[in-house]
């Protein structure tokens, strides 16, 4: 990971208290998100782009928006499950809906071997836009960079 933006566009609902890497050697750095969701939330919804750079990022191979509150429940959606199986460990995130108090990805570190999609060398952004009751409240960018290995 290479860099991490967040934006809160509603501060009396979500509040961003970290969102920052952490260097821990020289090629695995980590990330620490720290929210506080003000009030009880029963609908979320999430889009989620993954974003390839060619002359500026541009739309690569996933951009869907999905219920986290129904996917919580069921866990149907394939291409969402290959991203919550990478942050499963690490967050609070992981149970149905409501959401309020401090939500949390902590200490996130990407197990390579987890991500089942396969990738060209380059650099991206996996783009999150939150709406809770069809508002935009946050938005988390994680800009990153893939080496094949071969």
């Amino acid at each position: 990971m290479t860099n991490a933006v967040c934006e809160s566009h509603n501060k009396s609902w979500v509040i961003i208290e970290t969102c920052r890497l952490r260097a821990l050697q020289r090629n695995k750095t980590i990330l620490n998100l720290y929210l506080n969701v003000l009030h009880p939330t029963n609908s979320v919804s999430i889009r989620m782009q993954i974003q390839k750079k060619f002359n500026g990022y541009k739309p690569w191979i996933v951009d869907l928006t999905f219920d986290a509150c129904k996917f919580m429940k069921d866990k149907s959606n394939k291409a969402v499950k290959v991203v919550f199986d990478l942050i499963n460990g690490y967050t609070s995130l992981n149970h149905p809906c409501p959401y309020v108090g401090q939500q949390y990805l902590r200490g996130f570190y990407p197990a390579i071997e987890k991500f089942r999609l396969p990738l060209p060398t380059g650099d991206y952004v996996l783009l999150l836009t939150w709406k809770f009751y069809n508002r935009l409240q946050l938005e988390t960018n994680i800009y990153f960079t893939f080496v094949e290995d071969f």
